[in-house]
């Protein structure tokens, strides 16, 4: 399907309209997140800020995505869903912005969340074979498309969560994922899918001015969830519909530095013999303040990253087979190469924390 003008300029004024809202009522959040409590106190070296910060923020991101969706976007019982789903993450973000609530609680209204898009029709039913030599073009889940679909939302929610570690980091990440995922609709003719995501895409950049650093405002898990669950089920109504050659890839691409960061920290914590939930100082964009790196040096190198895979995402999208077989043997071979340097930092960054306990040690003598 050819992108008309008329769609260009619908998906320009959803765009602008999320991201007016977003960019007014920032301000506002703000005011409401100090009065009802909703502040960051750096209270542990996880923080990267040396003052309380209001949190909370990812409410105007919330709104303006919501006015666009319901303004713009023809409402499909599986978009009624994601939005009811979202205003459950909403709320629980608020609660936990305001009192840090327990995550086995979480994880409970997560899966409750995802329930509700998963029985309005947001479901991964299947996905391109990646085996190219096969007869089967595609792999139907069966029953186990509920599991798999839960768990693909539940994990993108708390994923975004976990790279919130940096002033404007999450955010930005997500606007880039989202302007990639934009792109693709508009180039694989899904309008109501561009739609939605030009929402996303505003409301994000209403809100970055403010939590860029110094930020003067985190989106807090209002926003980081918020932005995660409605990634997921916005790629399982596209990402995973579509019938193109290996396009089972495209929405691990294009999530992959939160995708990433998250099975790392599990990895890291279960051998460790910590909870996978278990807070901690590892994420990488801890690391690269380790390695010398400002916080707007690291979220721009973090920026940089999903930029790259969100263009692998696009050419694998729109380019023949062998092309994109090219490109993933190639992102294999740079992916192998960054996960050497990060095991390196990793050995660096256990042996500066081991010096630092020494040192503590001996002060103590």
């Amino acid at each position: 399907m050819p992108i008309s003008l008329e769609l260009i300029g619908r998906v320009a004024a959803a765009l602008g309209v999320s991201f007016l809202i977003a960019l007014i009522l920032t301000p506002v959040v703000r005011t409401l997140a100090v009065k009802m409590g909703a502040v960051d106190i750096p209270k542990d070296n996880r923080r990267m800020h040396d003052h309380p910060i209001p949190r909370m923020g990812g409410l105007a991101i919330f709104f303006g995505f919501l006015f666009s969706t319901l303004i713009f976007v023809p409402l499909t019982e599986q978009y009624r869903g994601m939005l009811l789903g979202a205003v459950v993450i909403v709320i629980l973000g608020i609660f936990d912005d305001i009192k840090s609530l327990r995550a086995s609680f979480k994880l409970v209204i997560q899966i409750i969340a995802a329930l509700i898009a998963v029985f309005t029709g947001n479901l991964i039913e299947y996905i391109a074979n990646p085996n190219i030599f096969s007869a089967n073009l595609y792999w139907h889940f069966g029953w186990l498309a509920y599991p798999i679909t839960i768990m693909w939302i539940v994990g993108m929610t708390n994923a975004v969560n976990l790279i919130d570690g940096l002033d404007g980091l999450a955010c930005g990440v997500s606007s880039i994922s989202s302007l990639t995922l934009l792109i693709i609709a508009l180039l694989v003719g899904e309008p109501a899918i561009s739609l939605l995501v030009a929402g996303l895409v505003g409301g994000c950049l209403g809100f970055l001015p403010y939590n860029m650093h110094p930020a003067k405002i985190f989106m807090g898990d209002t926003g980081s969830t918020f932005l995660g669950y409605v990634l997921a089920v916005i790629s399982i109504q596209g990402l995973f519909k579509w019938y193109t050659m290996i396009s089972f890839v495209v929405p691990f691409l294009l999530f992959g530095l939160p995708i990433f960061d998250t099975c790392f920290a599990f990895i890291r914590r279960i051998a460790h013999g910590q909870s996978p939930m278990h807070p901690d100082r590892g994420h990488v964009h801890h690391r690269l303040i380790d390695m010398g790196f400002s916080q707007k040096q690291a979220v721009a190198v973090l920026y940089v990253i999903t930029a790259i895979l969100g263009l692998s995402a696009v050419v694998l999208t729109t380019s023949g087979a062998v092309k994109a077989m090219l490109l993933l043997m190639a992102l294999f071979v740079a992916g192998s190469i960054a996960l050497l340097v990060f095991q390196m930092t990793h050995q660096n960054h256990n042996g500066h924390e081991e010096h630092k306990e020494e040192r503590k040690g001996e002060k103590r003598k």
